[in-house]
């Protein structure tokens, strides 16, 4: 593991072990140096990372303040998550309209009378590219689906539809890289990846996006609540 990953799941382990009914402060960078053997650079990585999740706050020449709000739930974060909209960029590869398929018509409760959007886009950050993303929308609900959009965030661009978001579930699964995904993504066909499968749920449950996305440089951190009641239950014998 490289130093500023060790740093942070370091920090994030000792901000959720520890409470305080109180405002608290992480030790400054020089004296998080000194303790870890590392460079100030290195440190100020690490909580920068940190602060684009929400779990400090960096207040120059006050200190770097854990936001308790944030400790008191579940944080999951992952390579795009963690990075702020002005790292990332996307490009679009295609976008059309199509029946949808038998699939389509039971998750999105379509006929197939009806039309879906079918696009793909490239995911950019820091300038590199890292993602493919193949993503499905009901026409009918997002009639001015055009490129602009497509090349920014979509999920704001629902929020702007005045469609309230509840819950996206998602599926991971280990893949290798396409020569066609190869070609987008700068890499050797052949290459380790992970295929993520988002599904987005509106509140009433209706689904108003399916994406799968290729993605070569993915990682995922949870803090989540041991789950005793689950461990118990895995555990039973089948009667």
């Amino acid at each position: 593991m490289k130093k500023k990953e060790f740093v942070t799941q370091d920090l994030l382990s000792k901000i959720y072990q520890q409470h305080s009914d109180g405002a608290r402060k992480l030790p400054p960078e020089r004296q998080l140096a000194q303790e870890y053997g590392v460079s100030r650079f290195t440190i100020r990585q690490a909580l920068e990372k940190l602060a684009s999740i929400g779990v400090v706050r960096i207040v120059q020449g006050s200190g770097i303040w854990i936001n308790e709000q944030t400790r008191s739930n579940p944080l999951v974060y992952n390579s795009i998550t963690e990075k702020r909209f002005d790292q990332m960029r996307y490009r679009m590869i295609s976008l059309h309209k199509k029946r949808p398929d038998r699939e389509d018509q039971q998750i999105f409760g379509l006929t197939e009378n009806d039309f879906i959007w079918l696009f793909c886009r490239l995911r950019f950050v820091d300038d590199v590219a890292t993602q493919i993303e193949v993503s499905r929308m009901p026409a009918a609900m997002f009639t001015d689906l055009n490129q602009q959009v497509i090349e920014r965030s979509l999920q704001q661009y629902v929020l702007e539809k005045g469609y309230p978001i509840s819950h996206l579930l998602t599926s991971y699964r280990a893949v290798s890289v396409s020569r066609e995904q190869a070609t987008l993504l700068g890499c050797k066909k052949g290459a380790p990846a992970m295929h993520i499968n988002n599904r987005g749920i509106l509140d009433g449950g209706r689904v108003y996006e399916i994406s799968d996305i290729i993605d070569i440089n993915y990682t995922c951190t949870y803090v989540i609540p041991h789950n005793r009641d689950n461990l118990s239950f895995r555990q039973q014998a089948p009667e």
